[in-house]
């Protein structure tokens, strides 16, 4: 298994050092988030073949979940940002130090996704190459339902934001309705909650520390890249009429029931 992980990190690390070098061709180092699902894809394809294990029911229905998913996110993330040029996060990071801006984002840019890919790509590893896991039963049943719960989540709550942000008239609005009514981020839930999904795959397959790879994504999304990035992006932000007012009544991260305020803000509706 020792072989397969080095394997996997080295086959992700090939992916980022293209991805790092098309980067600065095209000026654009928001080309990553374009791979960062496929990362995990290549991650698991590379282990399964690698591997000293037969390829098992479990590790099939891994390996396609993980390619659904990863194709969906790089998908989505690639038509999102075509033509939008450079993130600004990593337009700061090259105006800071212009000089020797390529070399560091290699590092800390590309680099760190590689192994940030491979330890979350943990739990993908303890599903597919656990050797005498035990056949299919019924908590790989409970493991695709939470996966199929997280999915639907996170490609509707891109589809109804991306529906919105489409009409010029909600530029300054909130999206307040959908899965959106019930928690401000059903895209990183349901992220999160797939992940959660491939963690109860590798306990099934009786490796308990595949969990640690899917709680380490859950705190990517929560604590680094995900909630607590848009929320701070957006409190700075006064474009969006009664915001505060949907934070006060809408549920941060799991979603809930809609709690009632005081205040008569437009919520945007």
């Amino acid at each position: 298994m020792l072989n397969a992980a080095i394997a996997g990190l080295g086959a992700v690390t090939a992916l980022m050092v293209i991805t790092w070098i098309a980067s600065l061709v095209r000026r654009d180092v928001s080309l990553v988030d374009r791979v960062w699902g496929l990362s995990f894809i290549v991650f698991a394809a590379t282990v399964a073949a690698v591997s000293d294990v037969e390829i098992s029911g479990r590790a099939a229905l891994v390996l396609v979940a993980v390619t659904v998913w990863g194709l969906r996110l790089s998908a989505h993330i690639t038509w999102r940002n075509w033509g939008h040029g450079e993130d600004p996060r990593y337009a700061a990071m090259r105006a800071r130090r212009p000089a020797t801006f390529a070399w560091r984002s290699l590092v800390t840019v590309f680099v760190l996704q590689a192994a940030l890919s491979a330890l979350v790509g943990t739990a993908l590893l303890a599903a597919i190459a656990t050797p005498d896991a035990p056949a299919l039963w019924w908590l790989d049943g409970l493991a695709l339902a939470v996966w199929v719960v997280g999915f639907v989540f996170e490609t509707v709550g891109d589809a109804q934001l991306a529906r919105f942000g489409a009409d010029p008239a909600n530029r300054t609005r909130v999206l307040d309705s959908g899965l959106w009514r019930y928690t401000r981020h059903p895209n990183y839930f349901g992220d999160a909650t797939v992940w959660a999904g491939f963690g109860l795959f590798a306990v099934a397959a009786g490796a308990w520390w595949g969990l640690l790879g899917a709680a380490l994504m859950g705190v990517l999304i929560v604590r680094v890249s995900g909630v607590a990035l848009t929320d701070r992006t957006m409190a700075q932000s006064s474009r969006r009429v009664g915001y505060e007012d949907y934070v006060r009544r809408t549920n941060a991260f799991f979603p809930g029931p809609v709690r009632t305020t005081p205040s008569s803000c437009d919520s945007g509706q």
